[in-house]
């Protein structure tokens, strides 16, 4: 889009070819979401953020973190010592985010019991139905 122009694009993410997809995407991986969440309101380095996110892999974290730097979601601040210090904050893109993942976050934590039971009624329905 030309910058001078004062058309404004209009998206659904309800149509096959809408860019928000891939937005989308990025959003509804669990380890973007949880870095995202991690780093709600502290610059973090890569091993806090790794102690933090129980279960992550090096590989991952960094593929994630790469993600939501390119995304402008991240960003990555590398401090000219030895050994070298890199840190990770949330952009204003990414804090204005955070509000809304932070809210999903403490609502699966607080329905996790009634999730689970809905869980195991389906399974004992699929077995009695075999």
């Amino acid at each position: 889009m030309d910058s001078t122009s004062n058309t404004a694009i209009s998206y659904d993410a309800f149509r096959r070819s809408c860019p928000s997809h891939t937005v989308l995407e990025v959003l509804a991986n669990k380890w973007a979401y949880l870095v995202i969440c991690a780093l709600r309101s502290d610059t973090l380095r890569y091993g806090e953020l790794t102690r933090r996110l129980d279960g992550v892999t090096p590989k991952m974290l960094t593929q994630t973190l790469r993600v939501l730097e390119r995304d402008g979601l991240v960003q990555r601040n590398v401090h000219p010592v030895i050994p070298p210090k890199v840190e990770y904050r949330l952009t204003v893109l990414g804090q204005e985010l955070v509000g809304l993942l932070d809210a999903i976050l403490r609502w699966s934590e607080r329905h996790v019991p009634e999730i689970l039971k809905a869980r195991e009624i389906a399974r004992i329905r699929e077995v009695d139905n075999e």
